[in-house]
């Protein structure tokens, strides 16, 4: 497997981990917390993880366009 499959895949993992983190926080109960975690707390943690996943799809973006005029191995 190529190493920019292996960040795609990182990457789309990483950004339903906070999908689900983000509806998680929304959807949350009435006491404001969510699995333990205030939900500020969760709602920054979901955002910090798309962060990631954005980031990583920018970074495979990039090594696929190196891959592709051979400056990779």
């Amino acid at each position: 497997m190529k190493f920019s499959k292996l960040m795609h895949v990182t990457s789309v993992i990483v950004g339903f981990a906070g999908v689900i983190t983000f509806i998680g926080a929304l959807l949350g109960g009435g006491d404001n917390l969510v699995a333990g975690v205030t939900k500020i707390d969760a709602l920054l943690c979901a955002g910090i993880l798309i962060l990631i996943a954005t980031w990583l799809q920018l970074a495979t973006i990039h090594h696929m366009m190196l891959e592709k005029r051979g400056e990779i191995v």
